[in-house]
């Protein structure tokens, strides 16, 4: 892991306990064993490195989501596949999920128009394998299903109270379900 994503990995888990406005660049740096300033050689500030680890999250979701459906054999395996993808991300990655609900609001204008393209394209990967398996879904009912499943498997920093691979089945069953898929 390089030292850039050492940092986003300690800011995440920082902001997701105390909030972004609760971190100040010095104790991002002693937690990360260097100066408040030595950070800047990295972001050139506190607002870039949240803007750097929410369009990073958003950026990796779509692209390993858009590897996942093309290498599926049709719609279902595609979503099953979208599902252990996904599932991975909500129970590796919680305070990713934490800083995106809290933070969202301090993204700067330009990332947060980029995140929101960005996630608009992941829902349509979703939407469209869920179209494939029922042509009588409209792109917004599938978006919706889509929007609905993706609070199910985001809830994961609530209501995780189960080891990581209990939660892991306990998503899955509950996710292919609610996507109606056997």
């Amino acid at each position: 892991m390089s030292r850039r994503d050492q940092i986003l990995e300690t800011a995440a888990e920082l902001f997701a306990a105390r909030g972004f406005h609760g971190v100040s660049v010095a104790e991002l740096g002693a937690a990360c064993g260097i100066s408040g300033p030595a950070l800047y050689k990295h972001f050139p500030s506190k607002d870039a490195m949240l803007a750097a680890m929410l369009v990073g999250i958003s950026e990796e979701l779509l692209d390993e989501g858009q590897r996942r459906v093309a290498a599926a054999s049709g719609a279902e395996d595609a979503l099953r596949s979208l599902i252990s993808w996904h599932i991975d991300f909500a129970v590796e990655r919680r305070a990713l999920i934490v800083v995106q609900e809290r933070d969202w609001q301090s993204l700067p204008a330009e990332a947060r128009e980029r995140v929101r393209t960005l996630q608009r394209d992941y829902v349509d990967l979703w939407a469209d394998q869920l179209r494939k398996l029922d042509g009588a879904l409209t792109l917004d009912r599938a978006r919706a299903i889509s929007h609905t499943n993706f609070g199910l498997l985001n809830s994961t920093p609530h209501s995780s109270r189960i080891p990581a691979g209990e939660m892991r089945e306990v998503l899955e069953v509950m996710s292919l379900r609610a996507l109606d898929i056997s």
